[in-house]
């Protein structure tokens, strides 16, 4: 075993020789910013070795470097191997962020119509002559109070060993909680006396990076509590392939278990803002993409990622929250939606919802962008989906001083054609650290705006300009001089980054034309096209069809939504009808 300190906090881990900074960093519980999955791409998980002997292929990884930096004992975690005991100082830029978490969704009307209910009831006792069985009393009772037909209802074992103590200990007054489930009604809970207003519901966006929660009132249909923090799973890696493979070489239990508790950690924000007992809680709804509920679930998600992509399951789910350690009541809902495939799973079908789509004539095209992007096409008849790889540089990897929208990221900017001087926003307003999605859309515009760059994405080396530079034989246009950012370098973006950024930017818009010439249709036949999400929500709409992002089609004509899949899951918790 070899024992690494990270600096500065002074926290040891031992670990066994061989192991990658990385892993100690994880067991550890350091999340460190892993964009490309640990694969030696992205150079973001940057560290530095104060003292002790470890392996790095500074040949093959330097030019994520400069020479003083690897002087300073500068690596990557990912590729740097243990050898001996370790000191190894971790950079606030390479830890893990908070995020700008898009917790807003479509601003809809929902009918109200949630699957669960509470009944009170003051029952009769016993008695010789009306030697009735406790649970016909409860049940017709609760029939008699507006309730389902008593015959409907179904009680699971672990209720039904509590009811005679709760009815005579209350002196037969209690409050029953039912739930609309597949073929007929269950009776979840039963309180003694009157707790029918305590009744409450959380709506979940899981998605592969951060976890959004809608926390409900189901007696007054009013939203009581929001909150979001990351996915807890980031830190077994960034994308969904990276943390199949995690859990085909560590085991599953460890996704599932950072799955629940993300959402775990999200419901108690939100309800201890609220001031609700978690006991209250009586149904969760969970969208997500189909890996991520496979994983939330427990389900082996492997199959999915390898010919012909098969996952367990794509019907919706539902099965008691205490079977996968939600922090709510144990006998409460959990429903997992449906997916139509491996790669289109629940957070899409949660955005049609959202959009309403499905429910007009008009042909609307609804796009959804990550590191993975969905795109649906279609209308109330007929609808055609695919996704693909839409790969991580419009989520800040793959492209030098990309990065998630952290504080410091550049979201905006625009370029001055004469000068070439860009002005730029940041995120929270501090200095700048790198670029985000958004802002790379923007960036792209307006070099291409101001022929810094041409089509193929070429920088234009003949202008004369001390940002447009050549550095190592790869042109590079600067944004940011190193005196005005948070760090030691002039944050640039090179042709190379360039180059990522138009595979993925012509990945997104093939799916669009791909799917109309699958239907049939042009451009010119799309009602709206919908963008779902972190990413769509904050991108410049005229720059995403400059660079050739969407098809072309006029900017009234596209909608952002916000937060789909959270929508999608708080119109399935208030109207399952």
């Amino acid at each position: 075993m070899r024992t690494v300190t990270f600096l500065p906090g002074y926290r040891k881990i031992d670990i066994v020789r061989g192991s990658t900074i990385l892993d100690a960093a994880q067991k550890a519980g350091l999340n460190i910013n892993v964009v490309c999955g640990g694969l030696g791409k992205c150079g973001k998980c940057i560290v530095y070795v104060q003292s002790g002997k470890t392996t790095f292929d500074r040949q093959k990884y330097g030019r994520f470097f400069t020479e003083d930096e690897l002087a300073r004992g500068a690596c990557l975690a990912c590729e740097t191997t243990i050898e001996g005991d370790l000191q190894v100082f971790i950079p606030e830029s390479t830890l893990i962020q908070e995020q700008k978490i898009l917790i807003d969704g479509k601003d809809t009307a929902i009918d109200f119509h949630p699957s669960v209910k509470k009944y009170y009831v003051e029952l009769q006792p016993p008695t010789l002559s009306d030697p009735s069985p406790d649970l016909t009393r409860l049940l017709w009772g609760i029939q008699k109070s507006g309730g389902p037909v008593a015959e409907k209802m179904y009680v699971p074992l672990e209720v039904l060993r509590e009811i005679p103590g709760i009815l005579r200990h209350a002196d037969w007054k209690s409050t029953g909680t039912i739930a609309l489930v597949p073929g007929g009604y269950r009776l979840v809970d039963l309180q003694e006396n009157d707790t029918s207003k305590r009744l409450y519901g959380a709506a979940v966006d899981l998605g592969s990076t951060t976890v959004v929660v809608y926390l409900w009132d189901l007696v007054s249909g009013k939203v009581a509590g929001i909150a979001s923090n990351y996915n807890r799973q980031i830190s077994c890696g960034e994308d969904i392939l990276a943390r199949v493979n995690f859990a085909r070489k560590n085991g599953l239990e460890k996704l599932q278990a950072l799955a629940t508790e993300s959402i775990n950690a999200a419901i108690t924000s939100a309800s201890n803002s609220a001031g609700i007992d978690r006991e209250d809680i009586y149904e969760v709804v969970v969208a997500g993409n189909t890996v991520m509920t496979h994983m939330l679930l427990g389900i082996d998600p492997a199959y999915m990622i390898a010919e012909p992509y098969v996952p367990v399951v794509r019907r919706a789910l539902s099965v008691a929250t205490g079977r996968i350690g939600l922090t709510c009541n144990k006998n409460g809902g959990l429903f997992v939606f449906p997916a139509v495939s491996d790669f289109i799973g629940g957070d899409i079908i949660a955005d049609i919802l959202a959009c309403g789509m499905s429910e007009r004539d008009e042909i609307s095209l609804l796009i959804d962008i990550g590191t993975n992007f969905e795109v649906v096409l279609g209308n109330n008849e007929w609808m055609f989906s695919c996704a693909g790889a839409a790969g991580p540089a419009l989520e800040g990897g793959e492209v030098l001083f990309g990065m998630r929208a952290n504080p410091g990221a550049i979201e905006k900017i625009t370029i001055e054609p004469q000068t070439l001087n860009p002005e730029y926003a940041t995120i929270n307003g501090i200095k700048p650290r790198g670029i985000c999605g958004s802002g790379l859309i923007d960036l792209l515009a307006e070099l291409l705006s101001t022929c810094v760059i041409d089509r193929t994405g070429r920088i234009n080396t003949g202008i004369t300009n001390p940002r447009v530079r050549t550095n190592g034989h790869v042109p590079e246009f600067v944004i940011a001089w190193a005196k005005e950012t948070d760090g030691e370098k002039d944050i640039v973006i090179t042709e190379n980054d360039i180059k990522n950024l138009i595979m993925s930017k012509a990945s997104v818009h093939a799916a669009c034309v791909t799917l109309m010439k699958q239907a049939g249709i042009s451009c010119h036949e799309i009602t709206t096209i919908y963008f779902s999400g972190a990413f769509g929500n904050y991108i410049n709409k005229k720059n995403a069809t400059i660079i050739g992002l969407i098809p072309e089609i006029e900017i009234e004509r596209i909608v952002n939504i916000g937060n789909g899949a959270v929508t999608g899951a708080n119109i399935a918790l208030i109207n399952r009808r």
